[in-house]
């Protein structure tokens, strides 16, 4: 197929080049950076382009993959001129209606955490679609199944929840993962020493639900470890409070 990518980030970066390694073409690339739009378009011998107008007329897709709020300000003048092309954008919490009247349109939601720098093996990623028609859901069906062995058709309420999910399951637990780097490098001592932990943690609740995974002080409210642990953060009330938010969730939702 011919795809035009709108976005020049980490997905965009990760999805386009998944996609042309299974045979794609993909023609142009769109940042409002150029610089942006340049970078990934050597890597995939594309048109470079900041603006919309320099875009190709038609492709087999067109595929945003921007921040969510750049998604409705596009759009617009995405779609003008353009009123018989598809378009597909890959957020899981902007829901259909974004794309008002356009008749071919769809979403396809690749759930995964990007990195410019990582390579990701598309092949186990759950990409989740969702078309206005039956020719846009074929499509990005087409699209998807090309890179990743897991395609569930979800509708825009059931990703939102999907997304707010992984919000709670990547960029909460990564963040704890900084908080701990945080405590380490303050007493001289390097993260690296946590990875075996975090292989393990990650690797039990393949096997078990992540209640029954749950260990610790919390689980059991020790307040005496609780409360030498906050004594350590008190110089650090907002690291502080979100130890003693999460003791106490924790601890509710094992009882």
């Amino acid at each position: 197929m011919d795809i035009v990518f709108i976005g020049a980030g980490r997905l965009a970066t990760q999805f386009a080049q998944a996609l042309r390694r299974q045979g794609h073409s993909i023609s142009a690339v769109y940042s409002r950076t150029l610089a942006h739009a340049e970078v990934l378009a050597r890597l995939l011998g594309a048109l470079a382009t900041d603006s919309v107008d320099g875009l190709p007329r038609q492709a087999d897709a067109f595929i945003l993959a921007v921040k969510d709020a750049a998604i409705a300000e596009l759009l617009p003048q995405l779609c003008k001129g353009r009123e018989g092309q598809a378009f597909f954008h890959t957020s899981g919490s902007v829901p259909m209606s974004v794309f008002g009247g356009h008749e071919n349109c769809g979403v396809i939601y690749p759930m995964q955490t990007f990195s410019k720098e990582r390579m990701v093996d598309f092949s186990n990623v759950p990409i989740f679609i969702e078309g206005s028609n039956e020719r846009a859901c074929q499509l990005a069906a087409d699209i998807a199944l090309t890179v990743s062995s897991h395609v569930e058709s979800r509708n825009s309420e059931e990703r939102r929840i999907l997304h707010l999910a992984a919000v709670f399951a990547c960029n909460f637990a990564n963040h704890c993962y900084a908080l701990s780097a945080k405590v380490l490098e303050q007493a001289g001592m390097s993260f690296d020493v946590m990875l075996p932990l975090i292989d393990e943690t990650a690797a039990k609740v393949h096997d078990m639900p992540p209640r029954d995974a749950q260990t610790g002080p919390a689980v059991r409210y020790d307040e005496g470890v609780i409360e030498a642990h906050l004594k350590l953060l008190q110089d650090d009330p907002v690291t502080y409070d979100v130890y003693k938010c999460l003791s106490q969730s924790i601890y509710s939702h094992n009882r």
